[in-house]
């Protein structure tokens, strides 16, 4: 069985909305280069779209939608619901990973004529 390219597959307004998604991430990769400047970048996403503290927020109401930062390292987005909460709920994890390199105090050294860094 040949394996197909399903990249090859897509038509050409599907490829202007794949490039915007993926402009849309490259532009969320530059701005959150740490975990707080992603969380710093959340809340400006979300609050384009009507989020506010939920801290701040003096009473919640169905369709409301709040998020709750943490430290400004996590952060959590709600929308209330309009059943009661004993009938349950819709969660939805994700984690920051932010890409950044950790250096020791002294990380730089010399092996087989190659300069490494070390890293914790």
């Amino acid at each position: 069985m040949k394996e197909k390219n399903l990249w090859l597959t897509y038509e050409a307004d599907e490829l202007d909305a794949l490039e915007k998604v993926c402009g849309d991430y490259r532009a969320f990769l530059d701005a959150g280069k740490t975990e707080r400047e992603c969380v710093t970048e959340i809340i400006r996403q979300a609050e384009e779209k009507g989020y506010r503290n939920l801290y701040t927020a003096e009473q919640l109401k169905p369709g409301d939608r709040v998020y709750a930062a943490w430290m400004e390292k996590s952060i959590a987005l709600f929308q209330i619901g309009t059943k009661p909460l004993e009938n349950g709920m819709n969660i939805l994890g994700a984690h920051i990973d932010s890409p950044r390199l950790d250096l020791k105090q002294n990380p730089l050294y010399e092996e087989s004529g190659f300069a490494y860094f070390e890293t914790p």
